[in-house]
This record gives C-alpha cells, sequence and structure tokens, in this order.
C-alpha cells in the first residue's frame, strides 16, 4: 500500500510498504480519506519533541472507509462495514486498529466524507459547554470546529456572537446560526462591541477555538461574572499565561474541552452521526480542499496558512 513518511520539518514521501494486518480484536479498513487536522501542524513543522522519521501512515487520526479484514476475536464489526475510526495511522491507503475504537456509518451516509473525530469532538464540547436557550455565547476562531459549533449552539437555542479574524470565516458564521459577527482585529474593540452589545452584561458561555494566546485572553474578559470559559482551541505551541485575578474576581468555571477517553470520543461520534442525520449539522461545506495523498503537503501546508475561503482539508485516498 501506499503510505505518507514525514522524514523531517516539512518533507513527506510516499512510500509503498506492507498492507498491515490485523490482530486480535483488531480490524483493518481501507480508507476512503482522512481529515487533516490542525494539531498535525506543530509536528510537520518539526519541533524538538518530534521524531523523524515517522511511522507510515503517522498523524492521520480522522479516517473513514470500509473494514475490509477481520482479526480473531472481533464479533461486533463486518467485513464491507463503513465505518469511521480513531486509528492513529490514517494517512495511508489502509490502517489498522482496534475494533472498539470505530463506528459504523449508516446507510444514509454514504458516499459522505465522514472525519468522525473532529465532528465527535464538536458534540463533546457542546455538552461540555452546557448552553441553554436564550443564553449569549461567543465563539472566538471560527474554524472547522468554531463553524460546527456555532450551528450546535444555535440549534440548542443560544444567541451567538462570532468572533474571527476571516471575512469569510464571519460569512460562514452567519450561514451557520450567528446573529452577530465581529471581526477580531484589535482586543479592545472587540471588548468595547461585546460589552456594548449586551448592556455590560457580557456572555453567559466564551467558547475559545483557535488554541493562541490572545483569543484566550479575550475568552476571559468576555465571560461573565459566574459564566463558562470552555477552552477547545488545541494550545500545543507551548505554556499560555492567563490573568488568575481576573478569573478569580469573575468566579467564572473554566472548562478544558479536550477528551481522552475513548468512549467518550465513541459516544460523540455516534451524537454526530445522528446530528448529520436530522439536519443539525451540515458539515459538508466545510470541507474547502481536497487533496490525494500525494499531495499531503500541500493539504498541510493549506492548514497552517488558512487563507481566506479555507475550512478543512481532506485527504482522499480511494
Amino acid at each position: 500500500m501506499r503510505a505518507a513518511v514525514v522524514t523531517g520539518p516539512r518533507q513527506i514521501v510516499i512510500r509503498d510498504v506492507s498492507v498491515p494486518q490485523p490482530g486480535p480484536g483488531q480490524v483493518r479498513v481501507r480508507l476512503e480519506g482522512c481529515g487533516v487536522c490542525a494539531s498535525n501542524i506543530t509536528p510537520w513543522e518539526g519541533p524538538e519533541w518530534m521524531t523523524f522519521p515517522t511511522d507510515p501512515g503517522a498523524l492521520g487520526h480522522e479516517g473513514w472507509g470500509i473494514v475490509d479484514a477481520i482479526g480473531p476475536d472481533v464479533g461486533s464489526v463486518r467485513v464491507g462495514s463503513r465505518v469511521a475510526t480513531l486509528f492513529g495511522n490514517s494517512y495511508a491507503e489502509y490502517d489498522v486498529g482496534d475494533a472498539e475504537a470505530l463506528v459504523e456509518l449508516p446507510p444514509s451516509l454514504a458516499g459522505s466524507a465522514f472525519p468522525g473525530e473532529p465532528l465527535g469532538c464538536a458534540m463533546n464540547i457542546l455538552r461540555r459547554s452546557d448552553i441553554h436557550p436564550g443564553e449569549r455565547i461567543a465563539i472566538i476562531g471560527i474554524g472547522f470546529l468554531g463553524a460546527l459549533l456555532v450551528q450546535l449552539a444555535t440549534h440548542a437555542g443560544a444567541e451567538v456572537i462570532a468572533i474571527s479574524r476571516r471575512q469569510s470565516s464571519l460569512e460562514l458564521a452567519r450561514a451557520m446560526g450567528a446573529s452577530t459577527l465581529i471581526p477580531m482585529v484589535d482586543h479592545h474593540a472587540v471588548i468595547k462591541q461585546v460589552t456594548e452589545l449586551t448592556g455590560a452584561a457580557l456572555c453567559d458561555r466564551v467558547i475559545e477555538a483557535t488554541g493562541k494566546q490572545w483569543p484566550l485572553d479575550m475568552a476571559g474578559e468576555l465571560v461573565r461574572e459566574g459564566g463558562r470559559l470552555v477552552i477547545a482551541g488545541y494550545h500545543q505551541d507551548g505554556p499560555r499565561q492567563i490573568n488568575m485575578q481576573q478569573w478569580n474576581w469573575k468566579g467564572i468555571d473554566v472548562i478544558n474541552a479536550h477528551e481522552r477517553d475513548r468512549n467518550v470520543y465513541i459516544r460523540g461520534i455516534k451524537e454526530a452521526i445522528e446530528a448529520v442525520q436530522t439536519g443539525v449539522l451540515t458539515p459538508d461545506r466545510l470541507y474547502t480542499h481536497r487533496y490525494p495523498l500525494s499531495r499531503l503537503g500541500d493539504a498541510l501546508d493549506a492548514t497552517r496558512e488558512h487563507k481566506d475561503g479555507f475550512i478543512k482539508a481532506l485527504v482522499e485516498l480511494q
């Protein structure tokens, strides 16, 4: 099979390697595609802690495809099932993982891309945000995750304020249901606009979805006393500073909305399947860039550069 191997900072080769074989409790999936996650960017750029070369297919963890082989002691899935996976080497034509690390996709989603991991993340963040009808929610950063959360929060009955650097992202947020759009160009201007909009009450919930320091600072200022600050962004490029005095004074709840329990991931993917089937989520419009495996480097660069109009890249494997 063909698989991507990262050989150094921003260097990828596509190699012919042996097709992996499933062991006990495992299945093999012939991948149709894999989403490109923003968390790939830091290892792609080659930080000191990164080890090269990577395993074949490494970094790819948003795969979906068809089960084509089953190892011993697997009774939960059959050959031919179309599934979304939580496997970790899915920048390749095949990947292998535990049978418990996948969710079967219904026939109604046949032919549709389904990167289950980030869709499940959105559902898990929604649950931990604890949004109620009539609440005012600010979402900072309208990329793939932020756009999904705009749609989910709106469906939950919230009034959504979308804050983002790019005009195209703000327009997308409006299409996904946001009632107010604020360009993220000046810190104090954003605070002033939200303060005026809310009559100085600020926001019941603020979801930070960028993984950057400045939006995290802004989130603390926008949440009301006794409100909830939800950190959905993945902060992987170094330590962060917080205004603990401000957080103490406001008495806010701070939620690190990241999961590591596989069962929680699986629950989120199942909830995402239902949300897509019922039209609560419409992610297809967010898959703005598609690449063959041979252009994975371009897909990662596009994700890193995040130019106007870009939301999410998919690698297509079939």
